[in-house]
């Protein structure tokens, strides 16, 4: 996804609320994109939303098991219970 892209350029390049607005547009408009809420939920933790950071990998967890992607799972997992 182009969008998953500029993300990743913004968060690349510091632009920090550029991405988040990517990242939260890409799970609005294609909630299955697994990649995206390991990627959006450690730019929320690292700008300080860890609540929202929880929700976000959260569903991405959910999201990876649906899709059968356990390492995905695994990741998001993890960074979750960094921030717990």
């Amino acid at each position: 996804f182009a969008r998953y892209g500029l993300a990743m350029e913004c968060v690349k390049s510091g632009d920090d609320a550029t991405a988040e607005n990517h990242f939260s547009q890409l799970v609005a408009e294609h909630p299955e994109y697994v990649p995206t809420y390991f990627h959006y939920g450690q730019l929320l933790a690292r700008i300080g939303k860890i609540d929202q950071a929880r929700r976000v990998l959260s569903s991405g967890i959910v999201t990876a098991q649906k899709a059968g992607d356990s390492h995905a799972r695994d990741e998001m997992q993890a960074a979750l219970d960094d921030l717990r």
